[in-house]
This record gives structure tokens, C-alpha cells and sequence, in this order.
């Protein structure tokens, strides 16, 4: 009874082929939107197998925002496959990105037993504006894909950006951090208190937006703050 529609799958692979977000190459069956290969060489960090004192991205942080945990998946490289993947879920609408880049990782970090760290996982909100425009909130779905991997709750609402900010693009660390620091507030306080809070974002370069969203959240109430993203830019 299972053979034809077998079958069927195995005649629609042929005819339209879903390839690979990172590369391009046709996937092979049981590959799951990113192949075996590019899988293998992607630049992991690792940072979660370090101690707090020789991660380097928490020294970003140090004197400016109390994080218990400071985790990033992957580095970003220009021009390497983590950029064509940013590039696919940010601007070609390839949600499946951050959804299975945080299952892996969830599953990851649940093998290293950060899993029972968290209580409440929470994206960087996007202002309503460029939300309507894109659609989604591509730090959501990462959110929710580490939320899988975790086995920990996740809201996509926890956080609320008050204002339309400009791209921090071009901005160094201090006109980035002007450019944030009033935007964000908790939204429903009663949800954060007495939690620890794993806030994600999808690239990490200084870091002013991670630290605005937990120093609302600490202020709103929250036991402990960690963050998390899919990649980190090199200093």
C-alpha cells in the first residue's frame, strides 16, 4: 500500500528537486533543507563547551549586562555559506532556515544539558512596521526551532519594539547602542518574572540590541538573562 505514493515522492523529487539553502546542490533524500555536506562544514563555535571567563563573545558583554549564558551557532563569515543562509531566510522568505538551524542547535544544547537552564525563550521583536513588510520575524523562527531542540517554551510577543529604528548596519558599537537602548520593553511582565529568560536574535556584531532586550527584561523582573543566536560577526 506504501509503494506508490513512495514512488510518487521519489518521481516529484526528480522532476522539481529541493536543493540545498546553503549551496545549491540538489538534496538527497532524508536531508533536511541543508545537505549532509555543508552541514559537516559549517563553522560551528562551540562557545557553550567554554567556560563564561574563555568565551569570548561574553566578554562583549562584561561591565554592561549581567548573561549567564552567551551562545551563538555559528560564525559569520562573508561570502560563506552562514551569509547565503542569513541571506536565504532574511530577504528570500526561507523560514525552514532558522527553524531547523535552532533545532540543531536546541539539540545540541540539551546534549550539553544547558536544556534545563531556561524557563522562557523569547525572539528580538521586530517594530510592527517592517514585520507587515517582511512577513515574519526571522529571529522568531529560530525562537521556535530552538524551542523544539530545548523542549522549553517560547513566546514570540514577550518583547515589544516601541520604536521604528534606523539599520544598524553602518553604525559603530556606540551609535548602535544609541540607536536601541529606549526601543524595547516587556509587553506582558507577568510571563518573565522570576524566569530565565533566553533571549535570540539571528547575527550578533557588538551586541547593543541583545543587551537593550535584557536590560528591559532584567528590569521587568527576570531571575537570570541568557542570549542566542544563529551567528556571531568576528571582532
Amino acid at each position: 500500500m506504501l509503494v506508490l505514493p513512495v514512488f510518487l515522492a521519489d518521481l516529484a523529487s526528480l522532476v522539481f528537486p529541493e536543493t540545498c539553502l546553503a549551496c545549491s546542490e540538489s538534496l538527497m533524500r532524508g536531508e533536511e533543507h541543508i545537505c549532509t555536506q555543508c552541514r559537516a562544514q559549517l563553522p560551528y563555535t562551540d562557545y557553550h563547551k567554554l567556560p563564561a571567563n574563555q568565551n569570548p563573545l561574553a566578554r562583549r558583554f562584561w561591565g554592561k549586562v549581567p548573561l549567564t549564558h552567551t551562545l551563538s551557532y555559528l560564525r559569520f563569515l562573508r561570502r560563506g555559506r552562514v551569509q547565503h543562509l542569513l541571506h536565504q531566510l532574511k530577504y528570500q522568505g526561507q523560514r525552514e532556515v532558522g527553524q531547523t538551524l535552532g533545532r540543531w542547535y536546541g539539540a545540541e544544547l540539551t546534549s550539553w544539558g544547558l536544556h534545563n537552564e531556561f524557563d522562557l525563550i523569547v525572539p528580538v521583536p521586530l517594530h510592527p512596521r517592517k514585520l507587515a513588510k517582511r512577513g515574519f520575524n526571522q529571529s522568531d523562527t529560530f525562537a521556535e526551532g530552538l524551542a523544539t531542540g530545548l523542549a522549553v517554551p517560547w513566546h514570540a510577543t514577550t518583547l515589544r519594539r516601541t520604536e521604528h529604528t534606523d539599520s544598524q548596519t553602518r553604525k559603530n558599537r556606540a551609535q548602535r547602542w544609541q540607536n536601541v537602548a529606549t526601543v524595547f520593553e516587556v509587553a506582558e511582565p507577568h510571563t518573565v518574572v522570576g524566569k530565565h529568560v533566553l533571549v535570540v536574535d539571528d547575527v550578533l556584531t557588538t551586541g547593543a540590541t541583545l543587551e537593550a532586550c535584557a536590560v528591559a527584561l532584567l528590569a521587568a523582573g527576570c531571575r537570570a538573562v541568557s542570549i542566542a543566536t544563529i551567528a556571531c560577526a568576528e571582532h
